[in-house]
């Protein structure tokens, strides 16, 4: 749960440089860019695997490029969720989207991946 919370923070972290940096991205309060970045996080764990699995044959021929797409469409749905959110569009949203992706690759590189298993082996000498 606190690793959650801590990529949430990263999430809203990349979220805030988004709005700094990008034209036509606005949050009102930083209590709504925590509350952006936790509704990413919880909208990333539960839609995007749905769409990601509906457009699948479209991102192999896109290469994987369509997995933007997706991003964007994640930033504009949680816009749509939050009052104080704003998107202006799609090119805000996908660019959004990609500092929040470098943002939220910086807390998986600090704190492990979601999910991920962690094997610890031990060596015994030999007698």
């Amino acid at each position: 749960m606190t690793a959650f919370v801590l990529r949430a923070v990263f999430a809203a972290l990349g979220l805030w440089l988004a709005t700094a940096w990008v034209d036509g991205i606005s949050v009102d309060t930083p209590a709504t860019l925590l509350m952006a970045g936790l509704l990413l996080g919880v909208v990333n764990a539960t839609v995007r695997p749905l769409l990601m699995l509906l457009t699948l044959p479209l991102a192999v021929v896109t290469l994987g490029f369509f997995l933007l797409v997706i991003n964007a469409w994640m930033v504009g749905l949680v816009a749509w969720m939050l009052d104080g959110m704003t998107v202006a569009g799609f090119w805000p949203a996908l660019w959004a989207s990609l500092i929040i992706g470098i943002a939220g690759a910086v807390g998986n590189a600090m704190f492990g991946q979601p999910g991920g298993v962690k094997v610890h082996v031990e060596r015994r000498p030999r007698d």
